[in-house]
């Protein structure tokens, strides 16, 4: 039986590691900066990352327990504009902090995260118009080996 992304990941502790340095070169970056480092950020905005990329890549529901749902986070990030520009930014920091992170570099698993993020990016730049309204109650999704299980 194959593991979970999660579990080939490494648990809690390496998504921890991919959360921290992908925020990090977010940071770094002159276009990602800015939406990183605004003052209302939550103080646990990384570790709240780590939970909720671990829980759609087969992880603990930890996310979810204490954060809400996908509905929650994508009116979270709704009603910023139009920023399509900064996805494929995004994906190559999180790329990019899968090697700073030690996370496995197995091509195959390499593949399901970049395809993951691809797709994740899509849905959250889903709702860039102020007032647009997310549909309540969605599920958090689930990603595995072969792309999206459920949501």
């Amino acid at each position: 039986m194959q593991p979970t992304l999660y579990e080939y990941a490494g648990g809690d502790a390496a998504f921890l590691r991919l959360a921290r340095a992908h925020h990090a070169r977010c940071l770094a970056d002159p276009e990602l900066n800015h939406p990183f480092s605004h003052p209302g950020q939550h103080p646990q905005h990384v570790e709240r990352l780590a939970a909720y990329w671990a829980e759609v890549l087969g992880g603990p529901p930890s996310y979810s327990r204490s954060c809400g749902d996908q509905s929650t986070l994508l009116d979270l990030h709704a009603g910023n504009g139009d920023m399509s520009d900064l996805g494929s930014r995004f994906v190559g920091c999180f790329v990019a902090a899968a090697d700073d992170a030690g996370l496995p570099g197995d091509p195959q698993f390499r593949a399901a995260l970049r395809a993951y993020m691809e797709w994740a990016v899509g849905q959250f730049i889903g709702y860039p118009d102020r007032g647009t309204a997310v549909p309540s109650g969605l599920p958090m999704p689930r990603w595995g080996w072969e792309g999206l299980e459920s949501s």
